[in-house]
């Protein structure tokens, strides 16, 4: 009884660490996830699709926000992987005003929509074909960071007691770790 207790808790803790966040949910049981699936769909107009990445840029016109995103890859949760190169570009229109100081350039968001065409545009003075999102949700995302430091004394063995720190004034040293999450 106890076992299954256990299992039970461990599901739905982990259920709700990996659950997307309620404006990228979808009724659509084959929302695109993937950037190359979605430039290669041959449904076009009538698949949902599901992609993060980066701002490039926001503009604000009269009855929508134009969104341009650098691509990133997106887990199950929706969260764009930051620990993987960039790869293309799209612009997301959502209807509305939003607000370029909260949606600034290099945030992550992740954005659910409709596909609608492709935009001819520029990236600096380079032409581009921007694939095109009629976003129907969003989600802004942050990134957390923490930092890790080692005592390292003389010995070269990571120190885990008490006295590390006495032992690191004197003749040890402390290495380091920066580790970046989406949340």
């Amino acid at each position: 009884m106890v076992r299954i207790l256990g299992i039970l808790i461990l599901s739905a803790v982990m259920a709700g660490c990996s659950s997307l966040p309620e404006p990228l949910v979808s009724s659509n049981k084959a929302v695109i996830t993937d950037y190359d699936t979605w430039l290669n769909d041959e449904q076009g107009d009538a698949a949902e699709i599901r992609l993060g990445g980066v701002i490039a840029k926001v503009t604000n016109l009269e009855q929508k926000t134009r969104l341009e995103l650098v691509n990133l890859p997106i887990g199950k949760n929706g969260k764009p992987d930051i620990n993987v190169e960039p790869k293309g570009r799209f612009v997301a229109y959502i209807d509305g005003f939003i607000d370029p100081t909260t949606f600034s350039e290099g945030r992550l968001v992740t954005v659910l929509g409709q596909s609608d065409g492709i935009e001819q545009g520029k990236v600096g003075e380079f032409d581009y074909r921007f694939p095109v999102l009629s976003a129907s949700g969003y989600h802004l995302w942050q990134v957390r960071e923490k930092v890790i430091v080692y005592d390292q004394p003389l010995t070269g063995f990571p120190c885990r007691s008490l006295h590390c720190r006495q032992s690191r004034y004197g003749y040890g040293h402390s290495t380091g770790q920066v580790i970046q999450s989406v949340e």
